[in-house]
């Protein structure tokens, strides 16, 4: 990487951002952040850990000057190059960020246009515009240069990739400070590290000053040099990956996916990105789907549940074939198909509270009468892990873990025979993720829910499903049972994904 950041150096025994003892209320008097402190020095890397709630987005929104709408100050001091941010005039306020401090936050692919393509995203911030500068920042973030990315919009990447091109925009600013809400949710292993290296990178070898916070203990092992823990406790080391003791449940499959194949429209003409994929998902069952990023995942289950339309194969439903668009299905089988996306914030509605949200699927599917809905709400919300009061607040007065939660309770308020679950646990902490998978295992053994797990926590996959489909390039390269699987792979693939996310302590 060439020698970008000459100007945005500030002197390494200073602090570039110096926060003490901040506390922000929401415009309800509610504590979105008590007494937070931060300090990160130029070259180094400093992780913000804690549970979902605890405070972790509100302190990188505040250094970057950019609270929930209706959240103030109320005590406590934030500087920034040695500027304050919370006082800081529109003007001075898009000055700095365009020039000297990069923020990307939880659900970064909300921020791209999606009108506009991968090309003039980086070009609208770059410092260099030119072709071989846009290049190197796809480089840079690990982005395959020879699949015409630059050409794509937005809905035509992967989650994965989305993420990517975020960190590409905040990196083309050329920033003394880099702020990093959840910088690798959502990506493989394989990828994470290399990110991580990515990240390492920029702080000791162009002195930026980097700060992020994150759920991986094992990744904040690796990357950080300076931890802060917002509840006081610390990150305890993760457990290496065991796989489920139960075997795959057995009966006539309630969905079945055959030759499924999809593309994307990309100047005049299909790009494949989905060539024959087979899935078989029995009641009670839990399928894991794995592979690297841009695999193809996201665009399967997408197309599966009709958001996609699918170039070929078909979807069936208890033996009844599904149309492609979910527009043309039946209310009942959409009902019973549901999938909680990988991003929240783009799929809850801005202008309907938490409340309101849950309540329009227990209606529309009469899964509750009129009368009964606010109690099954606040009950929904007890499964999912949040408060009775939140069933009054907005999705941006929300965390992003939060969000999750609340995106995941939308989806069991239809009932579903079968839940699709996208990256759902990436925004949460340890604890809430295992009681989220828990809540799940519960509707399995007890209604024989049936779950289809995409997930890049390989710990989660082998110790929360039975069987595993593993895909590459758009191809279905290996399946089985999870445990025969993990013990042993079969295919390159699966086995680097296996290695990379257990290392030494892989057991099974």
């Amino acid at each position: 990487m060439p020698d970008w950041y000459p100007e945005g150096q500030v002197p390494v025994t200073d602090a570039a951002v110096g926060v003490t003892d901040l506390t922000i209320a929401a415009a309800d008097g509610r504590l979105l952040l008590d007494g937070g402190s931060l300090e990160v020095r130029p070259g180094r890397v400093t992780a913000l850990v804690g549970p979902s709630g605890c405070g972790k987005t509100t302190l990188l929104r505040a250094v970057a000057g950019a609270l929930p709408p209706g959240a103030r100050r109320t005590a406590g001091r934030v500087e920034v190059l040695g500027r304050d941010t919370l006082t800081l005039g529109a003007a001075e306020l898009r000055a700095l960020r365009r020039h000297r401090l990069a923020y990307l936050g939880q659900d970064p692919g909300t921020g791209l246009n999606p009108r506009m393509k991968v090309r003039g995203l980086l070009a609208e911030l770059a410092v260099d515009r030119t072709p071989a500068g846009l290049n190197a920042l796809l480089r840079e973030v690990q982005l395959p240069m020879d699949q015409g990315l630059l050409g794509r919009r937005t809905g035509e990447l992967s989650g994965g990739q989305q993420r990517r091109v975020a960190l590409a925009r905040a990196l083309a600013r050329r920033p003394a400070v880099l702020l990093l809400d959840e910088p690798t949710a959502g990506l493989d292993p394989a990828l994470r590290d290399e990110i991580a290296e990515l990240l390492r990178h920029l702080a000791g070898h162009h002195r930026l000053a980097v700060a992020l916070s994150c759920h991986d203990t094992d990744l904040v092992a690796r990357l950080a040099d300076d931890v802060v823990d917002l509840t006081g406790g610390g990150p305890a080391p993760r457990s290496a990956p065991r796989t489920a003791e139960r075997p795959p449940p057995e009966g006539v499959p309630t969905l079945t996916v055959s030759g499924l194949r999809a593309a994307f429209a990309h100047r005049g003409r299909r790009v494949p990105v989905l060539h024959g994929v087979d899935l078989s998902v029995v009641p009670g069952s839990s399928t894991g789907i794995v592979g690297a990023s841009g695999s193809g995942k996201t665009t399967l289950v997408r197309a599966v549940v009709g958001l996609h339309r699918p170039t070929g194969g078909t979807v069936t439903l208890d033996g009844v074939r599904l149309a492609p668009a979910a527009q043309r299905r039946t209310r009942e089988q959409r009902r019973r198909l549901q999938l909680v996306p990988q991003d929240p914030l783009g799929t809850l509605n801005p202008s309907r509270t938490v409340g309101q949200t849950l309540g329009r699927p227990l209606r529309l599917h009469r899964r509750a009468d009129r009368a009964d809905v606010p109690a099954r709400v606040l009950e929904l919300l007890e499964q999912v892990g949040l408060p009775a009061h939140f069933a009054d607040r907005y999705p941006h007065e929300l965390s992003g873990g939060q969000r999750q939660r609340a995106s995941i309770a939308r989806a069991l308020a239809a009932d579903p025979d079968v839940l699709v679950c996208d990256e759902v646990t990436s925004a949460l902490d340890d604890g809430t993720a295992a009681a989220i998978m828990d809540l799940l295992a519960e509707l399995r053994d007890g209604r024989g829910l049936a779950l289809v797990l995409i997930s890049h926590d390989l710990r989660m996959i082998a110790s929360r499903t039975d069987s595993l489909l593993v895909l590459s390039g758009g191809e279905a390269v290996e399946s089985g049972t999870t445990r025969a699987l993990f013990a042993s792979p079969s295919h390159p693939v699966t086995a680097s994904l296996v290695a990379a996310a257990a290392g030494p302590e892989l057991s099974v």
